[in-house]
């Protein structure tokens, strides 16, 4: 199984629709939540290039956010992503 790592805030609509589909997909994935942490959005911000959530991650890949991975499903690429 790939190790799905998910940066979010606990508030965020976008982290909660990006969460819902991966559970929808039965996606297991290790949530980290940043909310007040001011370091660890500077590392995520450091890693990704953004200082948005949620940041998407696949086996250390970076995949993107709720966007990215909503365009994956529609694209027909989310389990090639996911599960392969």
């Amino acid at each position: 199984m790939k190790e799905v790592k998910f940066y979010c805030w606990t508030w965020c609509p976008y982290c909660i629709r990006a969460k819902e589909l991966l559970t929808q997909k039965n996606i297991a994935f290790d949530e980290i939540v940043i909310d007040h942490d001011q370091k660890a959005m500077e590392n995520l911000t450091a890693v990704s290039g953004s200082d948005s959530v949620p940041q998407i991650f696949v086996d250390g890949d970076y995949i993107g956010g709720c966007d990215e991975l909503y365009q994956l499903e529609k694209d027909g690429k989310f389990d090639e992503i996911f599960r392969s």
